[in-house]
């Protein structure tokens, strides 16, 4: 193919999502290396970022960009070589999210330096969507969000809670502070472990490094907020499996996690490279297979497009702070960011990707008598 030939195609691609090459439109994109073309045919989604990340391309608003690409579906017209099906043969293939790579994503992402979390998220460090139906700020959003969560479990003082990916502690000590519980958690990452105790000091909250098939106990409650992402097809089952592990016979189960419309059996290969390594949103056919026999769903809750307001906020305070963290991690990780924000915001605003809240609990017990959306 001629660099010729593929220039037309991508024009073509993009006039039919409604974006023009080198407009002036806050979606359009300025194209400053003309082997662009090849380079986006070739690799799809991730060289599509790679050229971003090299600054080949510009864009006014990335997330409108990706908003008017998604609602046109023009990344799925980019597949079709080797190169882009082997990422889904390989997690079909192997278990790209067993124990002993469950710890890559908090080595690649989480570890990768707390000062910029504590700059761009809120104040109290929840890694999350927040809720907003009736917040104004961020950190009115995430506070709504962990009380839902309390809520929506029937959380009283004395629990025990397990929570299965903890961030930096900031549910766990909300639970403890607000309501009483007892919380044991766990993450896979070194950074969090460390501020997160540092953060809970003084309460019942137990933090430990660790992969979450490993839990012992049982517990009244047992919980995920943003973990499901990690845990893969292959392991749905064995996920569903230690939290009825875990759960005792009269206790609730929740998790929150991002979905997506459609069964899928790998991440995207730009997020896996270079944001989460191994990440996978499942669907609900896939969460509904994991727990049949094991566990009644009682409430499924989509909030999705409060993604949408949680990244911009997220990108508005990481923008906000670049000036002081621009020594430590460099322009090229400024672009990769800002592309990793800003695409996701586009993926939820488009309706591409959700925002889920489940809550569950055994055959035998009694429907939670809590019903909030």
């Amino acid at each position: 193919m001629t660099s010729y030939q593929a220039r037309e195609i991508v024009q073509q691609l993009c006039t039919q999502a409604g974006i023009t090459l080198n407009g002036s439109g806050p979606a359009d994109i300025r194209v400053h290396n003309e082997n662009l073309y090849e380079r986006v045919l070739k690799g799809g989604s991730l060289t599509l970022g790679e050229s971003y990340m090299d600054g080949w391309w510009e864009c006014e608003a990335l997330d409108q960009f990706f908003d008017t690409l998604l609602r046109a579906l023009m990344l799925q017209k980019l597949k079709g070589n080797w190169n882009l099906l082997w990422p889904i043969l390989r997690a079909r293939i192997f278990n790209l999210q067993s124990r002993s790579r469950s710890f890559q994503v908090g080595v690649k992402h989480y570890d990768i330096g707390n000062d910029l979390y504590k700059a761009m998220l809120d104040s109290n460090m929840l890694y999350t969507c927040g809720y907003w139906k009736d917040a104004r700020t961020l950190d009115e959003a995430q506070v709504a969000k962990m009380d839902l969560v309390c809520r929506k479990i029937e959380l009283e003082p004395g629990m025990t809670v397990l929570e299965l990916g903890c961030g930096w502690g900031t549910f766990a000590r909300y639970a403890a502070q607000q309501y009483g519980a007892h919380v044991t958690a766990v993450t896979v990452s070194r950074e969090q472990v460390s501020l997160g105790r540092e953060l809970c000091r003084g309460l019942p909250v137990e933090i430990t490094l660790d992969d979450y098939r490993n839990a012992r106990g049982t517990y009244d409650r047992v919980v995920s907020i943003g973990v499901m992402e990690h845990v893969g097809s292959r392991n749905y089952r064995t996920y569903m499996k230690t939290v009825d592990r875990t759960l005792k016979d009269d206790g609730i189960a929740f998790f929150h996690t991002i979905g997506g419309n459609t069964s899928r059996f790998n991440g995207d290969p730009w997020l896996h490279k270079y944001i989460f390594p191994n990440g996978m949103i499942p669907s609900i056919a896939q969460l509904a297979r994991a727990m049949e026999g094991l566990f009644i769903m009682e409430d499924w809750h989509n909030f999705g497009p409060d993604y949408d307001t949680t990244l911009m906020s997220w990108h508005e305070r990481f923008e906000r702070a670049w000036p002081e963290l621009r020594d430590t991690y460099g322009e090229r990780f400024h672009r990769m960011w800002r592309y990793y924000l800003l695409s996701c915001a586009g993926a939820f605003r488009s309706r591409y990707c959700q925002v889920w809240q489940v809550v569950m609990t055994r055959p035998s017990r009694k429907q939670p008598r809590c019903r909030i959306c």
